[in-house]
């Protein structure tokens, strides 16, 4: 989890494209998304989240191959603070075993 979040930003996930899309309800808190073929907008106050994502090549490790998503957070109109929540929580709920 990071200390700071800009309000854009782009970072790799191991997931998939189908994995991310089951999460971002639970992980936007149940905001309101509106849904496009790469992308989503997240309600948050009265402002906006676009998150949009691209398949990367998966990465390999000897017989294990972990999926892999470029995804660009960019968010409109919302407070420091707000956001800062926000990331926090997406974040613990993204999160995958381990640490």
């Amino acid at each position: 989890m990071q200390a700071h979040y800009a309000f854009a930003f782009e970072r790799e996930m191991g997931c998939t494209a189908n994995e991310l899309r089951g999460w971002l309800p639970g992980a936007s808190g149940q905001r309101t998304i509106v849904w496009r073929e790469q992308s989503a907008e997240i309600a948050i106050d009265n402002g906006r989240l676009t998150i949009a994502w691209r398949v990367l090549q998966p990465r390999r490790i000897a017989l294990l191959v972990l999926p892999r998503l470029q995804v660009r957070f960019e968010v409109h109109a919302v407070e420091a603070a707000v956001w800062q929540r926000f990331m926090r929580h997406f974040d613990l709920y993204t999160q995958r075993g381990g640490g």
